[in-house]
This record gives C-alpha cells, sequence and structure tokens, in this order.
C-alpha cells in the first residue's frame, strides 16, 4: 500500500512541477493540481484503506478491557493487587 501511495505522489509532484516550469502554467496552478490531484484524493484514500485496522484495535482494546474484569487489572499481570506501599508499623 506504501508502494502506491509513493508513486502516486511521485506521479502528482512530477504534474505539478511540469505546470509550475510550462511557460504557459502558474506555481498556483501546480499548487492546485498537487492538492486536488494528489493530498486530497490520496488522503481519503488512505483513510478509507485504513478503516480495518483501526476497528481491529478498537476491538483487540476493549476485549483487553472486557478480559480484565470490572474492578480492572492494572497491570495487566492477572493476580490480585497488593497494597503499593506497605503499612507502617510502630514498635511495641
Amino acid at each position: 500500500m506504501y508502494l502506491v501511495t509513493i508513486a502516486w505522489m511521485y506521479v502528482v509532484l512530477m504534474m505539478a512541477l511540469a505546470e509550475a516550469t510550462n511557460p504557459a502554467g502558474t506555481v498556483l496552478g501546480a499548487i492546485v493540481t498537487f492538492l486536488l490531484y494528489g493530498a486530497l484524493p490520496l488522503s481519503i484514500v488512505l483513510y478509507v484503506m485504513g478503516t480495518p485496522g483501526r476497528r481491529r484495535a478498537r476491538r483487540a482494546a476493549e476485549s483487553a478491557d472486557a478480559a480484565a474484569g470490572p474492578g480492572g487489572d492494572p497491570d495487566g499481570r492477572g493476580h490480585a493487587a497488593g497494597d503499593p506501599v506497605p503499612p507502617e508499623r510502630k514498635e511495641p
């Protein structure tokens, strides 16, 4: 997926460069070409293609929270949490 992304951005960059260096072209036209042919469509496609991965990560996080139980498992080791600081006793 990243190879296609890099290749498409290269093509769009070359199109924008040709637009900017053409005697009849302008730099504004090159910027518009880069944004409308490259950055905007590519960002939409990458967002849509990344949806299954985000969904998978969300489900994994939800299942990890459910496995921790209602009390939670703060350190994730599956045993009961002890006192973080032992109580201090006075000598008799």
